[in-house]
């Protein structure tokens, strides 16, 4: 019987704000540095506000991603041997004393070469906080959630990431508009990344009150993990791997349109609009985000996962090129307009994501399975997605050619749908068979 209202016992509510607090707080670190490489590190950290220094900018975001599968390989060990719980509280607090020494670190004015340098490092520390954050955070909410409500709890955690990005973009915009424009680039951008060491103590307080997965307690009490999660997991179960990175590749370079800062620049320095108001409209695309990722997740305990997965990619694909037509309008509403509309197609393309990759992957490998797939994913999709697009546009003169790039993206997502069993309510005492194909079947 499908689930037909939302519906959370004690116990739940807490996992899932868990799960929901922690990744919000968590992306909020993440988004703040993509939003400010745009806004702010160009001039302040990479030579001034040219474009080559703004493709080196945008280039830092991508070089976090490379760690992501680092973060995923030792997460996902630990995760798999000891528990998800103690990997969530690592990885938070991990991405918060890397979020908050950013906003410590001198301009390159003040000590040069060591500046940029500085904030690299920080970046990768961040890099390896968020390859292995996702994975616990989604197992978590999913492993506790009845067979028939997995897709639901599974999109709580989801919508952290456009909670995260509505409170970096909400941060950023009071900041700037309190300190003023100069100020702002002076000394004003540091506040909000000094402002995660507030969220970092809640969010420790929240994952040090939940209790573990029962799906990974009841493998430690039969003593049915793996030593070495990540040989079992290539020797039977690589194809998912693959096609599991392929389906969130084509979800998050769409979504660094928005979120890796690129749409921001490209309105504040192409369009000359104001940057308030520009990381206002971003905001308010966020709650479209978070709304269509929830239906997404409620939608795939109704109709199965891949459907809802099709559908959102196929609605990317459709908005792809009239998104753009309204941001080149440089017209505020039809900005909002187009943001609005293209996250429904991000949402359903993310909302059932969890419940999809925990049922992948058999228990004793499934933390290792989806934190290394969400890895190798975004770097795939949303490494270099904003400078990608940057240079796609310096070089064509057109933003239309940034949207036959993220449309042949989506186009390979779609088909990895294909490559794909929906298995919905799989018991997760039983391991799926590793091979992916649709066709393949039991």
């Amino acid at each position: 019987m499908p689930p037909t209202k939302i519906t959370l016992d004690r116990e739940h509510r807490r996992v899932v704000l868990a799960a929901m607090v922690g990744t919000t707080i968590e992306w909020y670190d993440f988004f703040i540095y993509a939003i400010s490489t745009g806004l702010v590190f160009a001039t302040q950290f990479f030579g001034g506000a040219g474009k080559n220094a703004l493709l080196v900018s945008f280039a830092t975001i991508g070089i976090s991603f490379f760690f992501r599968p680092l973060g995923a390989i030792v997460a996902g060990h630990l995760g798999d041997r000891v528990g998800r719980r103690a990997m969530l509280i690592f990885t938070l607090l991990l991405m918060g004393v890397s979020t908050a020494l950013m906003g410590l670190v001198p301009s390159s004015d003040a000590i040069g070469a060591a500046a940029p340098i500085l904030l690299v490092l920080l970046r990768i520390m961040q890099g390896l906080s968020a390859g292995g954050e996702w994975g616990g955070a989604a197992l978590l909410a999913v492993e506790h959630a009845p067979a028939d409500r997995r897709g639901l709890y599974g999109a709580f955690p989801q919508i952290g990431v456009p909670i995260g990005l509505l409170l970096a973009n909400g941060v950023l915009a009071a900041t700037a508009a309190i300190t003023g424009p100069d100020r702002f680039l002076d000394w004003g951008w540091r506040i909000p990344f000094l402002l995660s060491v507030v969220l970092i103590v809640f969010g420790m307080y929240i994952r040090t009150r939940v209790t573990e997965s029962p799906v990974f307690e009841e493998v430690k009490k039969t003593r049915t993990q793996s030593s070495v999660p990540l040989v079992p997991l290539f020797k039977h179960h690589w194809t998912l791997v693959i096609v599991g990175a392929l389906l969130f590749a084509a979800n998050n370079a769409v979504g660094y349109m928005a979120t890796g800062g690129y749409i921001q620049s490209y309105a504040v320095k192409t369009l000359h609009l104001d940057r308030t108001t520009v990381l206002a409209a971003v905001m308010i695309s966020a709650v479209g985000w978070l709304v269509s990722t929830m239906l997404g997740g409620w939608l795939a305990d109704r109709h199965g996962r891949l459907p809802i997965y099709r559908i959102g990619f196929v609605v990317q694909l459709a908005w792809m090129f009239p998104f753009f037509a309204l941001v080149n309008t440089a017209n505020l509403a039809l900005i909002i307009l187009a943001l609005v509309l293209f996250t429904i197609g991000l949402g359903f393309t993310y909302g059932p994501q969890p419940a999809l990759y925990a049922e992948m992957y058999p228990t004793r490998v499934r933390y290792s399975g989806a934190a290394i797939s969400y890895a190798i994913g975004a770097i795939l999709g949303g490494a270099f997605a904003p400078t990608i697009a940057e240079a796609l546009q310096t070089r064509t003169g057109t933003v239309y050619a940034v949207g036959v790039y993220l449309a042949i993206v989506t186009l390979i997502g779609l088909i990895a749908t294909f490559l794909v069993k929906d298995r919905p309510g799989t018991p997760f005492t039983e391991a799926p068979t590793p091979k992916p194909l649709a066709e393949d079947r039991p």
